[in-house]
């Protein structure tokens, strides 16, 4: 309601403003029109509904409805008399207003300043015509060498915007502008050239694009041209702003003027046809604003009678909004204290049941936040609950399945499908309490416990507990290695040097004293110790280089030209195996050891290699890219290969030391890999591609928590 009065006073005001102002009535009566149209259609509306609401109320004998007719007809009547004066007034004070815009004392002073401003434009392009005129004539006694300085001192001097001396070919000789832009710009028009080229000058004004004016003269160039016409010069001049814009101002205001006394009588109906609905609006709004007046005088009875049957009804919290500080209020305030009362018994009743419900919710917020796995099965196998922890161990979201037996959770989760089966196992067999470690595909460990749980409401079942301590095992896997790595390598290497030198003496000190047939046996023998010999000194290093922790020496590192530089030097050895080689441009560098991810593509390459030798179509793929996930922005390293894949059942030991399946090999290439990544910050993961072949992928973080001289730290 504040909203249409507002709009009434302001229509009201808007119209009484534009009366003494022709331009902004212009620019507002089309809006002051379809605004009251608007308001006069939608109070039209909601009146009727309103005074069709009141008379079936009366009709109805409703409590309070004769109250609120006699209101509606006093202040309805109190209201549409004063509006009616007021209207009978606005006409005549419009008629006049309208009336005055158009006195010849208005009229011929705009006239009159038109012509001024004309004629005091035109005698600016005269005289800069007479100004170009007589330079040209001055030029046509220079030099053409002094041309170009005499055509900017006489420019600057008088404050042109450009000068151009064009020759007989209308190509430009010397041209002087403010601005290069301006110059960039210039121009000749069809008629310049025909009133230069005829001996006689040229000046005409041309408006521009800002609302400034310029005036553009041209004058033959006295003297022998350059071409088959003379020369000729163009001046081009600013009017100044304060100027142009009283020429604008004059024109604008006499344009404004001649509009509306072509329109006079259609501006007078559109004036009375606004003030007209301006008037219905205030009316209809004061109608509607004395039947709103009347409902809310009557609208407590009407509460107190809703709020008696809500409470009826069993709804004790209805609270009635306090009309007033009179007899009727303290009724309503009454009112409110009865059903408070009701209120605070029912909560009783009920607050027992509200606390199974938060112990309920406890519960459950305490299972989310956990980071191991439970489940709750019941004593048909049926799961009935299981929290976020357990979904992530067994990589399937359980939310859908709950009320699903164990044997029917969907299969194409290995994870999920193994540990259901061993739980269905186990309970069959009428194990209900018991801890063991479960293994679960491909190399996850999982330590499990399972109790059975207290009848409730009837209803028995089984809790089961599970933590993933697969990076444990690894951790504790890893440690052990490579204290036995440091071990072996302390042992061996130690002895391997005195072998050799005492092999190599042995053959430099008899070979010369034996026979051919003992000094050949004498050469072979060393030969073998030697060989050997330093075949145990590779291994040896290899277990020293998985033992030992170096440290790392972080720089930024191109990921893509070191994967190009060390692809080069297998392609470079004549292989006849096809690299493929795939980078990401998105990828920025890392901050990480150059040499130990040089070791990294290295010993994936050759594995690679080794892996599809003997394969027709032999194929290697070596590819980065850039990966983004809930951690941060990654690099990823992946090597794929068309070979024979790895083995099932030495998959889940692939990154352990000293499991190969080659025969030469000695186990530790993808060992040392994990190893690299993990002191990085990164992971690997290893696996069989479907249509045929292998693949490991290696994700180093972008920004890893590395620092230059310090030892680097696997991940467990």
């Amino acid at each position: 309601m504040a909203l249409g009065a507002a709009v009434v006073l302001g229509m009201l005001l808007l119209l009484g403003y534009s009366v003494e102002n022709s331009a902004q009535f212009n620019r507002w009566s089309e809006t002051i029109l379809w605004i009251n149209a608007a308001g006069v259609a939608a109070m039209a509306v909601l009146l009727a509904r309103r005074i069709r609401r009141l008379v079936r109320d009366y009709r109805n004998h409703v409590p309070g409805s004769r109250l609120a007719a006699r209101t509606v007809t006093i202040f309805g009547t109190l209201v549409v008399v004063p509006l009616l004066v007021m209207y009978l007034f606005w006409l005549g004070f419009l008629n006049r207003g309208i009336d005055s815009w158009f006195k010849e004392s208005v009229r011929q002073p705009l006239l009159q300043a038109q012509k001024l401003s004309g004629a005091y434009l035109a005698l600016q392009s005269d005289e800069q015509e007479q100004r170009t005129r007589l330079l040209a004539q001055t030029l046509g006694r220079k030099p053409q060498t002094a041309l170009a300085a005499t055509l900017e001192a006489e420019r600057r001097a008088a404050g042109a915007r450009e000068l151009v001396v064009y020759g007989g070919n209308d190509e430009v000789l010397v041209a002087s502008g403010a601005t290069p832009e301006s110059l960039a710009s210039t121009g000749i028009s069809q008629e310049i050239l025909t009133q230069v080229h005829n001996g006689r000058s040229y000046a005409h004004l041309e408006p521009l694009d800002n609302g400034d004016y310029l005036i553009v003269s041209a004058a033959p160039v006295p003297g022998e041209g350059t071409g088959s016409r003379g020369r000729f010069l163009i001046a081009r001049s600013e009017v100044s702003r304060e100027l142009s814009q009283m020429v604008n101002a004059v024109q604008a205001a006499r344009d404004n003027y001649l509009n509306l006394a072509d329109s006079r009588q259609p501006l007078k109906f559109s004036y009375r046809l606004t003030l007209t609905l301006v008037l219905l609006l205030a009316m209809l709004s004061a109608v509607f604003l004395a039947i709103r007046f009347a409902h809310k005088l009557t609208r407590p009875v009407h509460d107190l009678i809703q709020g008696t049957r809500a409470v009826g009804k069993g709804d004790f919290g209805t609270r009635l909004a306090l009309p007033s500080h009179d007899e009727m209020g303290y009724l309503v305030q009454s009112f409110n204290d009865m059903t408070k009362r009701l209120r605070r018994a029912s909560e009783e009743t009920t607050r027992s049941r509200a606390l199974v419900d938060n112990e309920r919710e406890r519960l459950a917020v305490i299972l989310a936040g956990l980071s191991t796995g439970v489940l709750v099965i019941d004593t048909g196998l049926r799961l009935r609950l299981a929290n976020a922890a357990a979904a992530a161990i067994l990589g399937e979201s359980l939310n859908g399945w709950i009320g699903t037996e164990l044997a029917a959770l969907p299969n194409d989760a290995p994870r999920l499908l193994e540990f259901s089966r061993e739980l269905t196992r186990r309970l069959d067999n009428g194990e209900i309490e018991w801890q063991d470690e479960i293994l679960l595909p491909p190399d996850r460990v999982v330590r499990c416990a399972c109790a059975p749980l207290p009848a409730a409401a009837g209803e028995a079942g089984y809790v089961i507990v599970f933590d993933d301590i697969s990076n444990l095992l690894h951790a504790q896997r890893d440690a052990a290695w490579g204290e036995v790595a440091r071990r072996l390598a302390h042992e061996i290497k130690n002895p391997l040097t005195p072998i050799q030198l005492a092999a190599e003496r042995l053959r430099r000190r008899l070979q010369g004293k034996l026979d051919a047939e003992d000094a050949d046996v004498l050469d072979r023998a060393t030969h073998t110790i030697v060989q050997q010999v330093e075949t145990l000194k590779g291994m040896v290093n290899a277990f020293s280089e998985y033992a030992r922790a170096p440290e790392l020496k972080p720089t930024q590192v191109n990921l893509d030209e070191l994967m190009a530089e060390v692809v080069e030097l297998y392609r470079a050895q004549g292989t006849t195996v096809t690299i493929d080689v795939h980078s990401d441009p998105s990828l920025p560098p890392l901050s990480a050891d150059r040499g130990r991810l040089r070791q990294v593509f290295n010993n994936l390459i050759t594995n690679a290699l080794e892996a599809v030798d003997g394969v027709a179509g032999a194929r290697v793929g070596v590819t980065t890219e850039m990966n983004s996930g809930p951690r941060g922005k990654s690099a990823v390293i992946m090597v794929t290969d068309n070979g024979h894949g790895f083995d099932k059942e030495m998959l889940a030991r692939v990154f352990d030391p000293y499991v190969t399946s080659k025969p030469k090999g000695t186990g530790l290439g993808l060992a040392i890999v994990k190893k690299i990544a993990e002191e990085h910050g990164g992971s690997i993961e290893a696996n069989n591609r479907p249509e045929g072949g292998a693949y490991v992928r290696v994700v180093i973080p972008v920004a890893p928590q590395i620092h230059a001289g310090q030892p680097a730290r696997g991940m467990a």
